[in-house]
């Protein structure tokens, strides 16, 4: 049976969460096929530290056990924008629930924040222990308002808060139903996807109980356990332990899930939820039907039979009541199926009981168990209870394959709320993705980026250890997911590889030429594509990539037929001949010949940055290059492009031959020098020209130059292009091209002739490109233009020689400015580099279309940066010395009220407020409140501040219009400076011109008055 054939078909695509004793979901696992306990048991002076009295410690009911969490005072405030003050006021469970949120999405490949895409958040929270113990009637904390301290600590804004930071557009609906909370939380995003309310749903809860530490009292008859251990249905249970954590699952419906590639841990079948109602002994209690009722309710929306269920995750709070309650009504509702057939557990015997998370917290491991397609082991259970004797359900105790049930193995679990809402959930084991083979020949970029150059490094180390532990995932898929499904930051990283394996040990590799690093600047105006001309062949240019390439060798294919009747040769034999070494071809100096073969190296090199996602907004070319670009931008079709070219090298190579020599020294300079018989052909850098001429003319002028010092050297070229010796050619190749269609360019380009922008004018006059071939190459003026424009510069070519002009310029300090080609007229790693070359770009900053159609894959989620926040609890009574030492992580004391500072100082006084509000010892005169991590609200706290300390009225909009404290004490000390006096005279003036006002008038007058007061006050 498929998964899609029937019931609700709700993909869970993604999970995470932080458990005791497990950082993630996959260490989770890992505790739980160990069978490995993972409840903290605290030593005497943990308990002492945590502030329980002797008495407490020792008295006999004592309990010293809990799931704890560590680092619950720690946040990565500024990743979500807090500043350290208000991130030591916000509730503990809402910033572990935040970046659990974020891990989820990026877990599942869902980029937060895509506007195509609405995602809801359904999510719960316990009451805020943190407000209660460490906030509420503190007086370190007498600058906080109780709105601020609500604000921050209320349960209710959990999800609203994880749509703000996380930029999700669909519901945000806050889920209380005590225990069962998170498990209706994912009820309640099933039905909004089935309503479509949303396309992606985060359903999930945190708990974090506070004090922590202290561990609990045992009461007879109560919830918790006796010893400090969850023995869910067996005789020794006594009840629960309380743990902390929190976990959030990612949903969409199965047919867009699979449509997207989404990986798919397991389907959700049927869920319902429901209420006992009276029909139980105490509000606390448990009841038998309401639990069945919604048992079966959900098994009749999945249309299973329960006898094809093989393993379900039970509430198993491992009281006496509660257990037998549950197994009662299990039975009933999987009444008829065999006996022992079905597996029972609970997470709680692993991690304890974690509140309003338990249910959530289920539901992951028993996805796990069938993605995994095991039974999970239950290993305390060495005596199970009665009322398992005979019933469909038995506890395993060691992992079991899963059973063969005639039908895809199916789960189910269960939650159960004080108050009595019931939760259950039918899962089903999704079938496998279609696999899509990878290109082994295809090198593949992978990219990493963070907030910071520590998070980076991190990032790097977690993705290196994942492909090293996973050798088989498919690279396109790991690179597919790291470039569509991950928020770029400044910091970033880029590698090149074909395989896991590769890419594990490049990225391990600290020296690798082949891992670069940087910091997006984000000035880029786009990339500007560099084609170069004749002169930068060498042999066996381009074979590597024809060899591993398919868009490349598509390319490079189409233009050797479309030459081949232009050619006696076919360039594929010329250019990708077999063996090593690469063999010699003279025949590749050849005019005829260079110019053909280079343009179909640089149109397929072309073509496959495209393919990699290059997209440029300029292109320009040297000489020859120039025919690329103007290909590439639409001016010619492809066959024009080549039959021109083809005829261009034929007539060049037919006129007689000549010299050219590079000098250097500016275009004034040399053109001084000219001696008849030389002129200049091109114009390529500051202090780099190049004369073409007479053989004998040329050598005499170089002798001329050395005896004056001048350095020069001579171009390897057996013609004079560019000089008059080219001007018998003219007239048959402008016969050619009033035979050739040209087209006004849809891409920017640059003219060889002019040095600026080509004009549609020019492209669409033949006689342009007969003058391109006669006059000067005014590279140098083109490469000032696109520095000019800020663009990135990349040479689509071989070698760098039009990188190494471009970097003689001033203005090329701090540009952007690559080759994508080896430089050492060698083929080996061309493929390496041109991939390379394309990442470099993104580090630079400039956007890259990456390749899509590939799978999202599970991968490494972002390092957040674990700083303490935190107010310890106020204990009242003397100050003890400890208390005294400075904690670099604790609020600092409130500032001394600002009226007693001096109020012909407002830039001091504006200063030490937002210290105080901000929690921000550095400030500058030229810091941004709102990037220090203030908002609106804190924001009026300020103006208030600045009102009473100077009894000015100042606007409430006063700190968005001057966010910076210079700003803002300029506007505070203009609205301070007293009003200057009216003189007497002027006085009886403006009375006498009010008197003579008209009523009309003077009403208008006032209007407009209080229009412009109104305006100035925001």
């Amino acid at each position: 049976m498929s998964d899609q054939e029937t019931g609700l078909e709700i993909a869970i695509v993604g999970m995470a969460g932080r458990f005791p004793g497990a950082a993630d979901v996959d260490e989770l696992w890992q505790r739980i096929l160990a069978g490995q306990e993972t409840i903290t048991r605290f030593t005497d002076a943990e308990l002492a530290a945590a502030g329980l009295s002797e008495q407490e410690r020792r008295h006999p009911d004592h309990v010293p056990a809990h799931g704890a969490l560590a680092d619950v005072d720690r946040f990565d405030a500024a990743f979500f924008g807090y500043s350290p003050r208000d991130a030591r006021l916000l509730d503990p469970q809402q910033r572990l629930f935040l970046q659990t949120a974020w891990t989820a999405l990026e877990r599942a490949g869902h980029l937060a924040g895509n506007p195509d895409r609405l995602v809801g958040v359904y999510a719960a929270a316990a009451a805020s222990g943190y407000l209660l113990h460490h906030l509420f009637r503190n007086p370190r904390l007498d600058s906080v308002s109780e709105y601020e301290l609500m604000l921050a600590n209320d349960k209710d804004s959990l999800p609203t808060r994880v749509a703000y930071h996380l930029d999700l557009r669909g519901p945000a609906v806050a889920v209380q139903t005590a225990c069962s909370s998170s498990l209706v939380a994912v009820h309640l995003a099933v039905q909004a996807l089935l309503a479509r309310e949303c396309d992606v749903a985060l359903a999930g809860a945190a708990h974090v109980l506070l004090p922590t530490g202290t561990g609990y009292r045992h009461e007879a008859g109560g919830i918790m356990s006796r010893d400090g251990h969850c023995r869910p249905f067996d005789v020794r249970a006594t009840g629960t332990v309380g743990g902390d954590g929190a976990a959030v699952v990612v949903l969409r419906r199965l047919a867009d899930a699979r449509a997207d590639g989404d990986p798919v841990y397991a389907v959700i079948r049927g869920s319902a939820i429901n209420n006992d109602g009276r029909v139980k002994v105490g509000f606390t209690a448990p009841g038998v039907d309401g639990q069945v009722a919604a048992i079966r309710a959900a098994q009749e929306v999945a249309e299973v039979d329960p006898a094809t269920i093989g393993y379900v995750e039970a509430h198993g709070t491992g009281t006496e009541l509660g257990d037998q309650i549950e197994l009662r009504a299990l039975t009933e509702a999987f009444g008829g199926a065999a006996g022992g057939r079905c597996a029972l557990g609970s997470i709680k015997s692993i991690v304890g009981h974690l509140d309003v998370a338990a249910g959530v917290t289920g539901l992951i491991k028993a996805t796990l168990a069938l993605h995994h397609r095991v039974v999970p082991p239950s290993p305390y259970c060495t005596e199970p209870h009665p009322e398992l004797a005979g019933g469909p359900f038995r506890v395993p105790t060691t992992a079991q394959p899963w059973p063969d049930l005639g039908t895809p193995p199916r789960a189910a679990v269960s939650s159960f709320g004080i108050g009595g809402t019931n939760a259950h959930v039918v899962l089903q084991a999704a079938e496998p993705a279609e696999h899509l083979p990878d290109d082994e020949r295809d090198a593949q970029v992978l990219v990493l980026s963070a907030r910071d150059a520590d998070a980076l490094d991190e990032a790097r180390t977690r993705l290196a250890a994942h492909l090293d532990a996973n050798p088989d995932l498919p690279l396109a898929d790991v690179a597919y997911t790291l470039a569509h499904t991950r928020r770029v930051f400044g910091h970033r990283l880029v590698t090149v590889a074909r395989d896991a394996r590769t890419a594990a040990a490049r990225l391990a590799d600290r020296d690798s030429s082949l891992v670069r690093t940087g910091v997006a600047t984000g000035t880029q105006a786009g990339v500007a594509l560099l084609f170069p001309g004749q002169g930068a062949q060498y042999p066996g240019m381009g074979r590597t990539l024809y060899r591993t390439e398919q868009v490349y060798r598509a390319a490079f294919d189409r233009c050797a037929e479309l030459l081949r009747p232009h050619l006696d040769v076919d360039l594929r034999t010329l250019l990708c001949p077999p063996g090593e070494p690469v063999p010699a071809a003279p025949e590749l100096d050849e005019t005829r010949l260079t110019q053909p073969a280079l343009f179909a190296v640089e149109y397929a090199l072309a073509e496959l940055l495209r393919h990699r996602g290059v997209r440029p907004v300029a292109m320009a070319g040297h000489s020859l290059g120039e025919y690329v670009a103007a290909c590439l931008a639409g001016v010619f079709t492809l066959p024009d492009a080549l039959a021109t070219v083809a005829v261009r090298g034929r007539l060049m190579q037919a006129q007689a031959p000549g010299s050219m020599l590079s000098v250097a020294l500016g275009v004034d300079e040399v053109t001084a020098l000219l001696p008849a018989g030389v002129e200049v052909a091109a114009a390529n850098a500051p202090r780099l020209v190049t004369v073409s001429g007479t053989t004998a003319a040329v050598a005499a002028f170089a002798a001329d130059l050395r005896g004056r010092g001048v350095a020069c050297r001579e171009v390897r070229t057996s013609h004079a292009f560019h000089s008059a010796l080219m001007e018998p050619a003219l007239a048959g190749f402008a016969a050619h091209l009033r035979e050739i269609p040209l087209r006004p360019p849809a891409v920017s380009l640059v003219s060889n002739v002019t040095g600026r922008w080509l004009t549609d004018d020019e492209a669409t006059d033949p006689d342009y490109w007969v003058r391109q071939l006669r006059r000067p190459v005014n590279f140098t003026a083109a490469a000032e233009l696109l520095l000019g424009e800020r663009y990135a510069l990349l040479e689509a070519g071989p070698g760098r020689t039009l990188a190494t002009l471009v970097r003689q310029h001033p203005a090329a300090r701090g540009a952007t400015v690559l080759t994508s080609l080896p430089a050492d007229r060698t083929p080996a790693g061309e493929d390496d580099v041109v991939a390379l070359a394309v990442g470099r770009l993104w580090l630079a900053g400039v956007p890259v279309d990456w390749p899509t159609g590939r799978r999202r894959v599970p991968l490494p989620t972002y390092p957040f940066a674990r700083e303490r926040h935190w107010v310890d609890a106020y204990r009242p009574g003397p100050v003890t010395v400890d208390e005294e030492a400075p904690d670099a992580a604790a609020p600092p004391p409130t500032a001394p009220a600002v009226a007693t500072v001096p109020t012909d100082e407002p830039y001091e006084v504006v200063r030490r407020i937002w210290v105080d509000l901000l929690g921000v010892d550095e400030i500058g005169p030229d810091d941004d409140f709102f990037e220090l991590g203030g908002h609106s609200l804190l924001g009026t706290r300020v103006v208030a501040r600045l009102r009473d300390a100077f009894g000015v009225d100042l606007p409430p909009a006063a700190i968005f219009e001057s966010p910076t404290p210079a700003a803002l004490a300029r506007t505070v000390a203009d609205l301070a400076r007293p009003a200057p006096a009216v003189p007497d005279g002027d006085l009886t003036d403006l009375l006498a011109e009010i008197r003579a006002l008209s009523p009309e008038s003077l009403a208008r007058e006032l209007h407009l008055a209080r229009h412009e007061e109104g305006n100035s006050n925001g």
